[in-house]
Order: structure tokens, then C-alpha cells, then sequence
């Protein structure tokens, strides 16, 4: 499993106050807006929907089977039951974006270099 690379935590309400400037839209407006959209997102998963996103990405609801694991506390095996997970496979232009970060400003930890 790779590392997290940079960068800050955004959260919906940055997003809402962000498009709210951008589209001259009250906050209220744009955060029901966006509360809609997340619900229809989580909607369509649950019902077992893949959802794309041109551009942007494909969102799918994968099975996970059980599995032994151990719990890295006490070492003891445990038994992990099936379960769902959602997955992404980044578009085409998400991909773009994300990779025109020049290679060269990470460390080797996979941080950003505060230079």
C-alpha cells in the first residue's frame, strides 16, 4: 500500500464555501446541493450500481471474502468477516492532474519537500 503524498484534509465545507464563490450561489443552496449529490452517489453503491464519472472516475462496490488476520496487538489470529468496500478507478483527466505533480518534490517518504 502506497503512502499519502502531501497536501492538506478538505472538507465538505471548504468544497461548499469554494463553489458557493465560484457560482455566486448561497452556501445553504450549494451545501444541499452537495449533500444531494453525495447521497445519490451512496444511493447508486448500495444498490449495487457502478457509477462513472466521465473524467473524473468509476466507482464500484467490490466483495471482500472473510480471511484470517492477526490483530498486530496481541498477535492473535482473528477471523475477518466478508464484507464490501468501494472502489475508484481514477479517469482519464484525474490522472492527468494528479500526476503532472513533479515527481521531484517528494521525498522518499512519500511527503512533500518544504523547500
Amino acid at each position: 500500500m502506497g503512502s499519502r503524498v502531501g497536501g492538506q484534509t478538505i472538507t465538505k465545507k471548504d468544497l461548499v464555501l469554494r463553489i458557493s464563490d465560484i457560482t455566486g450561489q448561497k452556501q445553504s443552496v450549494t451545501r444541499d446541493i452537495i449533500q444531494h449529490f453525495i447521497d445519490e452517489i451512496t444511493h447508486e453503491l448500495a444498490e449495487g450500481n457502478r457509477l462513472e464519472l466521465r473524467d473524473f472516475g468509476v466507482f464500484e462496490v467490490r466483495a471482500r471474502r472473510s480471511r484470517r488476520a492477526r490483530n498486530p496487538k496481541t498477535g492473535a489470529q482473528v477471523e475477518v468477516p466478508p464484507k464490501r468496500i468501494v472502489t475508484i478507478k481514477p479517469g482519464k483527466k484525474m490522472k492527468e492532474k494528479i500526476n503532472a505533480m513533479p515527481v521531484e518534490l517528494l521525498d522518499v517518504s512519500g511527503t512533500m519537500d518544504e523547500d
